[in-house]
């Protein structure tokens, strides 16, 4: 059961200013830069797109992270759409 419930966290998003935040509900980060950040949640991927972006705190054990920069979007898509991109490579890399 405990298995379970972690699978299934309660995701938030707290943005102070469009420059701090704060994040629950993570279960991956998929990749970050200094203009976007991507991470899967318990809600779907979820891009923020912004300039000098930064995680300055990962907890994937708890499903939280911390970031600061300028946050110009969020936005939400499906978290199929990271395995339908995950398996083309995979079918084009063993063609």
């Amino acid at each position: 059961m405990e298995e379970k419930s972690a699978a299934i966290r309660q995701h938030k998003i707290v943005l102070e200013n469009r420059s701090v935040g704060t994040i629950t509900g993570i279960s991956d980060v998929i990749s970050f830069d200094e203009n976007s950040i991507v991470l899967d949640t318990s809600a779907g991927l979820l891009t923020i797109k912004g300039d000098g972006l930064h995680v300055t705190r990962l907890n994937l054990e708890k499903g939280e992270v911390d970031m600061e920069g300028n946050v110009d979007s969020l936005a939400y898509s499906s978290n199929e759409a990271l395995h339908r991109s995950a398996e083309s490579f995979l079918t084009r890399l063993f063609k």
